[in-house]
This record gives structure tokens, sequence and C-alpha cells, in this order.
């Protein structure tokens, strides 16, 4: 098949902060050398922000370095953090936790609660004003490689192909866009990310990286909280799944709420999804929520491995930033501000290199020196274990951890990590966590969350929700741990038809419900699900 290749100096895989903050970085770099580089950045969104999820609250020191004006120059700012706390539940009180008893990691005064959604675009148009190209609506599906094994750029997914993979009318073969150097801040798990890294074997001598799964909505409601940031913990998860949930105060009304759960629980049947739902009927946030209406919904898994989950972040050719790399300080549940970091100390490996005339990975590896002389890997390094210690037990976790914190992070050692999908139970389809009764009012059922996400795929393509090997669903997963992808998955991706529904039984993959937020390929226990990029489509998060 004969495609059109398209050469540049540095491309981008992916329009996040991460990926942004990198390529302003860098066109101002080789401004200020009067050196002349084409960057371009890709988006798999139709527009940009649309595939972006946080929060947020966000720490405004990356953004404030990389933009010491960014409030004068219209940065997008929902409001400023003027009150904080933490709140405790059980299952039908609450202990708020405030002042001087909020701990320090819930501490959030003077922080910014933003939409990452609008700030993608604002960070896009500065991009482009340093000679930046962006340019949405463009997935990469595969990477490239030299004769040599070197990264030279990617393939983008061919458009226009039926279910069978036939070629439909309007079928456009992907581009080759090949260039010297390669920059991958695709995000949580992103595709091409997860082949270079398996590839190159970059966690070799690393822990595992481990996630969780952020739920998210947007509600209106009655009462002015704007500015107001609480955090929840206890109630409804018990010892042994990590998380809490979130309530950000935005203007006019509006709230922003979410679960987040580590996937290293070992539950099969655990759903993320209903266990935010059912957060939600704690007495104090129904009377929260009462008389409001749902807005927006959202999922994503999040990196909370921390510094030593973090891969190799070079190689000949290629550079990994933001989420994913894994950067991000699960102790605060912030990791814009080091996305941010991360992708201007590549952006400096970047022009030290490319000013030699080289994108090897002997020079490119200065990246590491100059991420260990930055604020962002003292942070990292301060809070290296306090995840880890969690996969021991609470006790464990909650006394090592708050140690840790007293000290700044000073015990010493490396505590090591098991992999999300290698904890599971085989519980087979004994065990069924219990599912709160959803009323359409204060709960929704996943479909109808769904809808709240924008969520849009065209029919007649490729699945690109691939399992690779589907006998082991059958002949394994049924028995062993009850499939639980039709517990994990927060958009009703995956749905199990047993042998008294009438159909054939086995897996059924709703693809068009995907809101691209990764669970299913990491949290598969056969590691046998593969998402790879659609041909366009996924979630608006526009508002979120």
């Amino acid at each position: 098949m004969e495609r059109e290749t398209l050469e540049v100096d540095v491309l981008v895989v992916g329009a996040g902060p991460a990926g942004l903050a990198f390529a302003i970085q860098l066109a101002r770099s080789c401004s200020e050398k009067g050196v002349e580089k084409a960057i371009l950045v890709l988006d798999k969104a139709e527009e940009l922000g649309h595939h972006t999820l946080s929060g947020a609250v966000m720490d405004p020191r990356g953004m404030l370095e990389l933009f010491p004006h960014a409030e004068s120059e219209g940065f997008p700012i929902e409001a400023k953090v003027t009150k904080d706390a933490l709140w405790w539940f059980s299952k039908k009180n609450k202990r708020n936790f405030e002042g001087a008893l909020c701990p320090p990691p819930f501490k959030n005064h003077g922080n910014w609660i933003i939409h990452a959604s609008k700030v993608i675009p604002w960070m896009a148009e500065k991009a482009e004003a340093e000679g930046v190209e962006v340019y949405a609506g463009f997935s990469a599906d595969q990477v490239l490689y030299g004769d040599s094994g070197e990264v030279v750029g990617v393939r983008t997914v061919d458009k226009g192909r039926s279910k069978s993979g036939e070629q439909k009318g309007n079928f456009e073969p992907g581009y080759d866009i090949k260039a010297e150097l390669t920059v991958f801040a695709e995000g949580t798990h992103g595709s091409c990310t997860k082949q270079l890294i398996a590839e190159k074997d970059l966690r070799a001598g690393k822990n595992p990286q481990i996630w969780s799964v952020g739920v998210k909505e947007i509600w209106k409601i009655k009462e002015d909280l704007v500015g107001h940031v609480y955090h929840t913990g206890g109630w409804p998860l018990g010892n042994t799944a990590y998380g809490g949930g979130w309530v950000y105060g935005l203007p006019g009304n509006m709230l922003s709420i979410g679960f987040v759960v580590g996937m290293d629980h070992g539950d099969p049947s655990f759903d993320y999804h209903a266990k935010m739902q059912e957060w939600k009927t704690h007495p104090h946030m129904a009377k929260l929520l009462a008389g409001g209406e749902l807005v927006k919904y959202g999922a994503k898994t999040i990196p909370e491995g921390g510094l030593h989950s973090l891969p190799r972040l070079w190689g000949d050719g290629f550079l990994l930033v933001g989420d994913s790399a894994g950067f991000m300080n699960t102790q605060r549940l912030k990791g814009l501000h080091l996305s941010i970091k991360s992708g201007m100390v590549a952006a400096g490996a970047a022009a030290e290199a490319l000013a030699k005339g080289s994108a090897s990975g002997v020079e490119l590896s200065r990246i590491d020196t100059l991420f260990e002389e930055s604020w962002a890997y003292d942070e990292l390094y301060k809070v290296r274990n306090f995840r880890q210690a969690f996969q021991r037990g609470f006790s464990y976790g909650f006394i090592r951890g708050g140690v840790d914190t007293l000290l700044g992070g000073r015990l010493p050692g490396k505590l090591g990590l098991q992999s999300d999908h290698s904890r599971y139970k085989k519980s087979g389809a004994s065990i069924k966590e219990s599912r709160p009764e959803f009323d359409g009012r204060l709960t929704f059922d996943k479909l109808t969350d769904v809808y709240y996400s924008g969520t849009a795929h065209e029919e007649d393509q490729p699945c690109h929700l691939v399992v690779t090997d589907p006998d082991v669903c059958t002949s394994r997963c049924t028995e062993e741990y009850g499939n639980p992808c039709q517990h994990f998955c927060p958009a009703a991706v995956y749905e199990w038809k047993a042998e008294n529904e009438g159909d054939d039984p086995g897996l059924v993959i709703n693809a068009s419900n995907c809101v691209h937020c990764k669970t299913c390929d990491i949290a598969d226990p056969y590691q046998v699900i593969n998402w790879v990029v659609p041909e366009g489509g996924g979630p608006v998060y526009s508002g979120m």
C-alpha cells in the first residue's frame, strides 16, 4: 500500500500538557539559538482537549515556570482554592479535618481549580505562536523503526475501513510521519508508548507501573461552593482498596466530583463506576447533590507507581514525558504540574542533542541529569515509597506513609510492587460485589453516564478493543475470575452473555461506548485485551 510520508524535525505524539509544554519550550530554545526546527504535535482527539480529563486542582508551579504571566495572559482558571478539608466517611457519618487538622497532602490553598480540557486549547495557541504546528484528529497507530532499531516516527491509523477490515469508498491510508526525534506524550498507557516500552524493555530494573481508575461527574447544584476543595476517605472502600473521592467547587454553582480507586485491590468483581455511584449515596454527598442535575461524565486511568515505576525516558530517536512515563504524585493526587515540568526537562535534553546534530540515546540521556536536578525529582523522591507501602497492608501503609511524610521522605529503601492484574484472586463467579440501585436522579447506570460523556464512534470500523486470545475468555476466565471485564469497565463496553440468555454465550464488545480510559488494557488478568486507536471519535470532555 502506498502511504504518504511527511518528514519533520521533531514529532510530538499527544497534545496534552506534557507534549505541548515540550513543544513550547523546545521552540523557544531553538529560537534563542537561531536554529530552525519543524515541530509537529499530533493528537487523536478530533478537537484539542476533547480527550483530556483530570480532576482538576492544579499546582501552578509548572505552568508559572513555563508562563510566568499565565494569569494576565488569560490562562483558564475556574477558581482559586479558598477552603479545603479532608472528610472521613463512615457509612452514615462524616468527620471533618480542616485547618491545622487537614493532612498536608490535602491542603490546596492558592492552587487553581481548572478544566483540563480548556487548558489544552490555550496551550496549543501558545505553541502555535512559537511556530509549532498542532494537528487534531490524527491517531498514532504504531511506532516506526529504522534499520538500526532507532525510532524514526509513527504511522497514523487507516481511516475508512469496515468492521471486517475491508476498504470502504472513503478509505484513506494512514500517514508515515518521520522525524529526527519523536516524543511520546500520549497520556496514560498510550498505544504507541506501550509498544515502545515492550520493544525496548524500558522497565528493566524498575517497579511495574500500577494504576488507579478515576470516575468523574460534573453537577449543577443549588449551593455555591466556588473555590472549595474537599477530599474524602473511608467509606465505601474497605481496607483492601486504596482510594477516595473529591469535591471541587466551580463557578456558577457547578461541582466537579469524582472517585479514584487503585487497581491493585485483587477483587475481580470490583466495579469502579458502581463504587462511585455508591459513594454519592452517603448522607452528606446526597444532601450536597439534592436538587442538582448531572451535566457531564468521564473516566480515565491514572499512573500511581511513582518514581521507581518510571521507565527509561530516552533511547535512540525518542523521549517519554507526562502520563506516558508516569509523572504523578499519588500522595497529593496531582500530576499536571509534573507533566508540564517533564515536558520542559525533556525539551532541555532535546535542545542540547539537536544542537549537536544528533538524537541518539547517548545524547538524549541528558534528560536523566536534568530531571534529577529539578524540583520534580525532589517532589517524587520524597514520596517514592508512599503508594507501594499500601500493597503491604493498609496499617503498614498508613504508618509508613505518615512517618515518611513527617520525615520528608527520608526513610531508606526501595519498596517493590506487584502489577495490578497479578493481584486478582481466583474467586470465579462465586463472589459478586454488591451494586447500588440506580435511581436516575442521584445515581446512574453506566449507559446513562456514557451518554453524558459525549462519546461517539463510527460504528462500521474495525473494533479497537482487540482480544488477542478469545478462547481464554470462555475456557478459563469464567471459571477462574468470573469475567472481570464486565465489571471493571466504567463504560459498559464489555458484556458477558450466559447460556440462559438466548444468545450464544460469550463476550460482547460494545466498542462504540468506549471512553478511552484504558482500564481494560491494564486490568485484564490475562493481558489479552489490546486497546488500539480507533479511526476517530471518542469522548467529548469539553467543560470537564
